[in-house]
C-alpha cells in the first residue's frame, strides 16, 4: 500500500512529542514508581518490570522497597531472603541480579548508581533497555529506551514492516523517535509512550479512537488493521515437562528439602527431590531413580499423593507426587523443616502448589511449628 501522508517514511510530525506529554500529564496512572524520581526506585522498578506485567507489578514493588528500602540494606541481606521476598514475581535471575549488582555499587560508589547508559549497562541484569529507562527517568539523559510497548507504538507510527526483534529494526524506531524528540527531555516522552501502549495502542486492540496522536500514526492512516504491525512471527508451541516429585519426612514429621544451584533456573530456591521422567518409564520408577541419584537412598516405599500442573513462560509442568519416609545424609544445601520453616523459605510456584496439595492430602503432612 502507497505511502499517502505528506512526509517522509521515517520522519514522524513536530507535533506528536508535546501532544503525547501533554496527555500524559493529565491520563497517566498513579502507579507507586511515578511517586519520586529516586534511581534506586526507578531501578528496583525496571528490573521487575522486565518480565511482569504492571498491574502485577506493583505489589512486588511496595513489598520488596518495604524490605529493602535502599541499595546498602539490599546489599547487606542475604541472598536467601531476597529471594523469600521476590517470590512469586518469577524469573529469579532477576533479585539475584539486583543483589549482585547492589553489593558491587556499595563497595565502589557507596550504594549509588551511575548516571550514563554505559556505565548501567556494565551492572549485573542491567541491559540495553533498562540502562536507557533509568538513566533518562532518573537522570535525564538522552535516551530512548524502547521494550515491548514501545517498539510496538513506533512500529505502528512509522509502518515499519520488518521484526521489531532485530536490532537493525530496532535501532531504526529508536533514531524515528529521538529525531521527533529534538532538544526536550526523554523521560517524559519515553514515559508516554510506555503508557500508551499499556493503556490505548494495545497488541491484538487497538483504542485507536481514544488515542491522542493518531494523527501522527501510518499503520492508523494507512492500514485497515493497525494491529497487523508490528509483524509477530507465529508462537512457538510451549514444551511440556512430565516431572517426579517426592516428599519425605523423617522421624520428627519433618519434610526433606534442598536447594538449587544459585545459578539457573529457580536459582537458589529450595525444593523436594525429583526431576524429570524419562521416555519408557513410569512416574514411580523416577521417583525412585531421582531419589537415589539425589540422595541416596534405595528402596524408599512411595505412596502417590496426586498431580501439580504449573506453567511457566517457556514450558508447562506435570508434577506426580510421592510421599515416602527416609533420611538421607546431611549435607550443605539440604535442610529438615517443617510446614511452617518451609513456608519462610523461597520456593517455587509449583512446590507452592505442592504443598498445598500435601496439606489437602493424608499423607506426607509435615509438623508444624
Amino acid at each position: 500500500m502507497p505511502n499517502r501522508s505528506n512526509r517522509p517514511a521515517s520522519s514522524l510530525p513536530p507535533t506528536l512529542v508535546p501532544t503525547l506529554v501533554d496527555w500524559f500529564a493529565r491520563q497517566r496512572r498513579p502507579l507507586p514508581w511515578r511517586t519520586d524520581r529516586d534511581p534506586y526506585h526507578i531501578w528496583v522498578a525496571e528490573v521487575l518490570l522486565q518480565q511482569t506485567r504492571v498491574a502485577q507489578a506493583a505489589p512486588y514493588y511496595e513489598r520488596f522497597l518495604r524490605e529493602f528500602p535502599t541499595v546498602v540494606s539490599l546489599a547487606e541481606a542475604p541472598l536467601e531472603r531476597v529471594l523469600k521476598v521476590w517470590q512469586g514475581a518469577g524469573y529469579y535471575a532477576r533479585a539475584r541480579h539486583l543483589h549482585t549488582a547492589a553489593r558491587e555499587l556499595v563497595a565502589k560508589s557507596g550504594g549509588r548508581l551511575p548516571r550514563t547508559v554505559g556505565e548501567l549497562e556494565k551492572l549485573p541484569g542491567v541491559g540495553r533497555y533498562s540502562a536507557r529507562a533509568i538513566a533518562a527517568l532518573a537522570f535525564g539523559a538522552r535516551a530512548i529506551p524502547l521494550e515491548a510497548n514501545g517498539l510496538r507504538v513506533a512500529a505502528r507510527w512509522t509502518r515499519e514492516e520488518g521484526d521489531v526483534r532485530r536490532r537493525s529494526v530496532h535501532a531504526r524506531l529508536e533514531q524515528a523517535l529521538s529525531e521527533a524528540l529534538g532538544k526536550r527531555p526523554a523521560g517524559p516522552f519515553a514515559e508516554a509512550i510506555m503508557e500508551l501502549g499499556e493503556t490505548v495502542c494495545l497488541p491484538a486492540d487497538p483504542r485507536c479512537k481514544a488515542c491522542p496522536v493518531s494523527f501522527a500514526c501510518r499503520a492508523y492512516t494507512e492500514l485497515d488493521d493497525p494491529a497487523v504491525l508490528p509483524r509477530r512471527p507465529a508462537p512457538r508451541r510451549r514444551p511440556h515437562v512430565r516431572a517426579s516429585v517426592v516428599v519425605l519426612r523423617n522421624r520428627q514429621n519433618r519434610w526433606f528439602v534442598q536447594r538449587r544451584p544459585t545459578t539457573g533456573l529457580l536459582g537458589g530456591l529450595w525444593e523436594f527431590p525429583g526431576g524429570k521422567i524419562a521416555k519408557r518409564e513410569s512416574a514411580r520408577e523416577a521417583a525412585l531413580r531421582e531419589l537415589k541419584e539425589e540422595t541416596g537412598l534405595r528402596s524408599v516405599r512411595l505412596s502417590p499423593v496426586g498431580v501439580v500442573r504449573h506453567a511457566y513462560s517457556h514450558f508447562t509442568v506435570e508434577l506426580h507426587v510421592f510421599a515416602g519416609r527416609g533420611e538421607p545424609r546431611r549435607r550443605p544445601g539440604r535442610r529438615w523443616v517443617t510446614a511452617g520453616e518451609l513456608a519462610r523459605l523461597p520456593i517455587p510456584k509449583a512446590t507452592e502448589k505442592v504443598v498445598r496439595l500435601l496439606s489437602d492430602a493424608s499423607v506426607g503432612r509435615a509438623s508444624r511449628d
